[in-house]
């Protein structure tokens, strides 16, 4: 089924592309041809534009067939990150057209030439500018479907061009009723909103490289597949690496009664990534045990002891992990502070030194985790 819908997902990308590359080469004819007789640098330089994006869907396809293969010995993870580098070159690629393109409007605005406008031209960007806010709407739609940061990119382009070729309808009209020429003055701004575009799409893909955090609705989801099972007292510590999109590995601890046995717990955490890799097509590599203290009353005193200890710090997000071991007299815990706290080890020893007063006869095992997702 998951193998299904990867592949469902590569064919919408390649058909909402293979529609883009087709009514980009249709515009960017018609503009070419409606530039050159009007002698309207804006408008040769929107048709430009859209041969860029027929360039960024050709890399889109590319990309989704590439980042389609199967894990290899190389790469055994597969090759979903492919999609943020094709991503990556789409976005140089616009800041390339926008660079060159405000180039050329500032010789024309050195050196200007009086543009030739027809009923024929002004009705052809204006057709234009319909066909580019239908594909804009419809590739960034399906581009947010799939979880494509390509096609959301490549419709989010077309958007903007259609206000391109209204700022260029609008030139022209005030060329033809007032006289006054902004035909380079509007293939300027043209270029600068072109350039922003790229500089705003190359550094999204670079955050993605890099590694984001975590959505907030997948790992809501996900911890609460994981809690849905009765012997799962909570949730922590979820770590999802991404291998592309939609495609992750991760790590999860679960906190569970120290009541159950080996074969239990190795029941509960095979059903646990079983469940987790169906519903949210997540691989948990490892699931993490925390033992629960439900036997001993000194150990639930202690517990709420240390809990309003530490969250007497506004800055710490959550303690999870308590456990006390009576034999050896060692308590262990776990705290995420919060990255605005700029004195996060002042904080953390702050709490050990509290719970170590109150708690003199005891060995402490406190860890300062991160806060890696909500």
């Amino acid at each position: 089924m998951v193998e299904n819908l990867k592949k469902d997902r590569k064919n919408i990308i390649v058909r909402t592309s293979i529609i883009g590359i087709i009514s980009n080469i249709f515009l960017a004819s018609f503009k070419a041809v409606v530039g050159f007789f009007s002698n309207s640098i804006a408008i040769i330089l929107d048709a430009v534009n859209n041969l860029s994006d027929v360039l960024s869907s050709v890399i889109t396809i590319v990309g989704t067939k590439l980042a389609g293969k199967a894990p290899d010995k190389e790469h055994p993870y597969g090759h979903g990150r492919i999609e943020y580098l094709s991503a990556m070159i789409i976005s140089i690629i616009i800041f390339y057209a926008g660079a060159s393109s405000l180039i050329e409007s500032i010789k024309k605005i050195i050196f200007p030439e009086k543009p030739n406008y027809t009923v024929i031209s002004l009705v052809i960007i204006l057709i234009a500018i319909l066909v580019k806010i239908i594909l804009g709407l419809y590739v960034k739609k399906v581009g947010k479907q799939v979880n494509s940061e390509s096609l959301i990119g490549s419709g989010t382009d077309a958007l903007m061009d259609s206000i391109i070729s209204s700022s260029t309808l609008l030139a022209a009209i005030i060329y033809i009723i007032f006289g006054l020429s902004l035909e380079a003055w509007i293939g300027a701004i043209i270029s600068v909103i072109i350039i922003k575009s790229g500089i705003d799409m190359l550094k999204s893909t670079l955050s993605q490289i890099l590694g984001e955090r975590v959505d907030n609705d997948i790992a809501k989801n996900i911890k609460d597949t994981v809690c849905s099972f009765e012997e799962v007292y909570g949730a922590y510590d979820l770590i999802l690496n991404n291998y592309g999109p939609d495609v992750y590995l991760g790590s999860i601890h679960i906190e569970i009664p120290d009541t159950m046995k080996a074969n239990e717990i190795d029941e509960l955490t095979r059903k646990i990534m079983y469940e987790v890799y169906k519903k949210h097509n997540v691989i948990l590599s490892a699931v993490g045990i925390y033992s629960f203290n439900t036997k001993d009353k000194d150990s639930i005193k202690i517990r709420e002891n240390v809990n309003k200890i530490v969250h007497s710090y506004k800055s710490v997000l959550q303690m999870h992990g308590f456990y006390y071991n009576k034999i050896d007299k060692t308590i262990h815990f776990d705290i995420i502070i919060d990255y605005d706290d700029e004195n996060k080890t002042k904080t953390y020893k702050e709490i050990f030194d509290k719970v170590q007063s109150l708690y003199k006869d005891c060995k402490l095992q406190i860890t300062m985790d991160f806060d890696v997702i909500d």
